[in-house]
Formats: structure tokens, sequence, C-alpha cells
């Protein structure tokens, strides 16, 4: 039973993450990089990196979180 319920909320998860794909076709992160270091003095400067997910990707894990959910939930009855 234990199994069937964590399966059931980990397919709810990733059928959120899925859609959140298809809406946004990406994610963004930020790196720091080192521009200037002479001696004391240090600068830097936030880098904004995006990495783009095709929109079949999206599509294809939300369908298998889907069918993940609705058979864990026909095993939980």
């Amino acid at each position: 039973m234990e199994h069937m319920r964590a399966s059931l909320i980990i397919g709810v998860v990733l059928i959120a993450l899925g859609v959140r794909s298809l809406v946004y076709q990406g994610f963004m992160y930020t790196t720091r990089e080192k521009v200037l270091d002479i001696g004391p003095v240090e600068a830097s400067r936030e880098k904004r990196n995006w990495v783009p997910l095709p929109p079949i990707l999206g599509g294809l894990a939300l369908v298998g979180d889907i069918v993940m959910v609705l058979s864990a939930a026909r095993k939980s009855t």
C-alpha cells in the first residue's frame, strides 16, 4: 500500500514538472564568474544560463507520468 501511495505522489510531482516543461520550454540557472582578481581587489559577475528543453520531451514525460498515476490509482482500489 505504501509503495502505491509513493508512486502516486511521485507521479503527480512529475506531471507538474512535465507541465512546467511544456509551458516554459526550458530552465534558467545562475553562475558566478570571476572577472577581476588583483591582490585584495576582486570582482565577479552573475551570468544567467538558459537550458532549452524540446516540447516533445515535456509531452512524452507528461503522458508517461499520467499513465504512472493512473496505474498506481488503479492498483490502490
